[in-house]
């Protein structure tokens, strides 16, 4: 999946009253996305599989862009990246008609509508490159994520217990919910709704 003219972005959205901006994410990013992660609640970073406030992961994160195993979207307003989501997908494994989509938003821009919107366009993006069932992992706690990822259509498919532990060594459950394209598209046409997961 290449960001390169891919889209329509960048995009604007006018969300809460003010403009947000959704681009790709490229090299030169990095300085802007780790103060976004420092600004992030520790639990927040569970379920994503790396701690994004270090460069290593960065630097890593970048190379996986260059070379089309990732695609980003970060979102800025006033210049701040104030969320993100991104689509890992490896056609080279023994799922590669599956992509995980991994959503963040800065805690004070919850509730304005910029997680679904992420969400929205990360999962079209990913449905336009022929993915067939989408992913996403959390922690069951996390109520407001669960809830948009439901109401998109996802449904819960597995808990994994004391599968992920912070940095204070305290393991927590982890829940996968997954949306498969075609069933959806399937009944949204029976009832005579958009196809796709927006």
């Amino acid at each position: 999946m290449s960001a390169n003219g891919a889209g329509g972005y960048p995009r604007t959205l006018e969300l809460d009253g003010a403009p947000v901006e959704l681009r790709f994410m490229r090299a030169g990013d990095e300085a802007a996305v780790a103060a976004f992660a420092r600004g992030l609640p520790a639990h927040d970073l569970l379920f994503l599989p790396r701690d994004i406030t270090h460069a290593k992961v960065l630097a890593a994160w970048v190379h996986e862009l260059e070379r089309g195993a990732l695609t980003t979207l970060l979102a800025f307003r006033d210049g701040d990246v104030v969320g993100c989501a991104t689509i890992a997908r490896d056609p080279l494994s023994w799922s590669p008609h599956v992509a995980e989509l991994r959503i963040v938003v800065a805690t004070d821009e919850r509730g304005k509508g910029l997680g679904r919107a992420l969400s929205t366009a990360a999962g079209e993006l990913a449905i336009e490159s022929g993915v067939e069932k989408l992913v996403a992992h959390m922690t069951p706690d996390q109520i407001g994520a669960v809830t948009v990822f439901e109401t998109m259509g996802f449904r819960a498919e597995a808990l994994l217990r004391d599968h992920v532990r912070d940095s204070d060594g305290t393991k927590h459950d982890l829940v996968i919910l997954s949306l498969d394209v075609e069933r959806f598209r399937a009944r949204a046409a029976a009832y005579g709704l958009s196809p796709d997961p927006a």
